[in-house]
């Protein structure tokens, strides 16, 4: 298991370069008996999918990291690395386990390795079209050895201001789009949502914020992504609310949604709820979910990316005992 995390860390597979390591683990590390499908995303990366059967239990995780790569640094006790903990350190204790299984004789199970979970869950959206009949998937995502119960929603946003330039001197012949824009944000920080009871707080951040107005002229156009992270609560009241400040001068179009999302847990098991998006709704032709992995979200996306060896250990061997209790 740590010679192959260690092998796959080697690669730069930040989202879009998924595709030379795919070729890498599909050349490399083959297991008798097992079909290895190669799957084409609609924007040409690769998934690969280890078949043993007709799968009805499939374990699986992602192929691509976030930027920037970081190389691996290997000690007794620890492995960093971009993607040490998020999430090839998934996928290295998911395959181990899938093969301690294959040994014992385990049939219709299938290791799922996906691409572009980062940046749209590409991978999960086009293995889910091609997924039958299959009952239960493991997803592995850094929740601290614990079983997730439920992960929050998101939506996102393209917001477009548009106002009436002029020279800053005389701001009152113009419409500033910053002033509209202050008016937007203060109007949803000021919002009091409903706090859910599982998933706590609804909160967004924005991003891509672009006006190239010069510094003496009233800025007349303005864009920003909006990202919301919702809640049981609040996920169908967002859209009313982005309707309510719908205007001539503020547009918005609606790029993506993922509805918060209750996981199967069991007895014996700590939980906890997660407040980041996986590739579990993408997954919809299966109906049972299960999210569980070592290392911790708060340090994946960081320059301090890690992940405990003997976590990675201790996740076989949970997954193992929740598979045979459900199996």
């Amino acid at each position: 298991m740590l010679k192959f995390l260690e092998d796959i860390l080697l690669f730069d597979s930040t989202s879009g370069k998924e595709n030379e390591l795919a070729k890498f683990i599909f050349e490399k590390y083959k297991i008798n008996g097992c079909e290895i499908e190669i799957q084409n995303t609609s924007n040409g990366r690769k998934n690969l999918f280890y078949k043993k059967g007709i799968p009805k239990t499939i374990f699986c995780s992602h192929l691509d990291t976030v930027p920037p790569y970081i190389p691996p640094e290997i000690s007794a006790d620890i492995i960093k690395g971009r993607g040490s903990c998020d999430a090839k350190g998934q996928i290295a204790y998911l395959f181990a386990l899938f093969q301690r299984l294959i040994s014992e004789g385990e049939d219709n199970i299938g290791m799922l390795m996906v691409s572009g979970e980062e940046d749209g869950s590409w991978g999960a959206i086009a293995a889910n079209k091609l997924i039958k009949d299959c009952d239960l998937i493991f997803i592995g995502e850094p929740t601290e050895n614990k079983l997730v119960s439920a992960s929050k929603g998101n939506i996102c946003y393209r917001i477009e201001i548009e106002g009436k330039s002029c020279h800053s001197g005389y701001p009152d012949l113009g419409i500033s789009t910053i002033s509209v824009f202050n008016e937007f944000y203060n109007y949803l920080n000021n919002l009091n949502f409903d706090v859910d009871t599982e998933l706590g707080k609804t909160t967004f951040n924005i991003g891509k914020l672009k006006s190239d107005n010069a510094h003496n002229v009233l800025s007349d156009k303005l864009s920003f992504n909006i990202f919301f992270r919702s809640t049981f609560l609040t996920h169908k009241k967002i859209e009313n609310l982005m309707k309510d400040f719908n205007s001539d001068l503020v547009k918005y179009k609606k790029l993506y949604e993922d509805e918060p999302m209750k996981f199967l847990t069991v007895d014996g098991f700590e939980t906890m709820t997660v407040s980041y998006g996986t590739d579990a709704p993408a997954f919809s032709n299966i109906k049972n979910k299960i999210l569980y992995g070592p290392g911790s979200i708060f340090t994946a996306h960081t320059e301090n990316e890690h992940i405990i060896i003997s976590d990675l250990y201790r996740a076989v061997d949970d997954v193992y005992t929740i598979y045979k209790k459900l199996s």
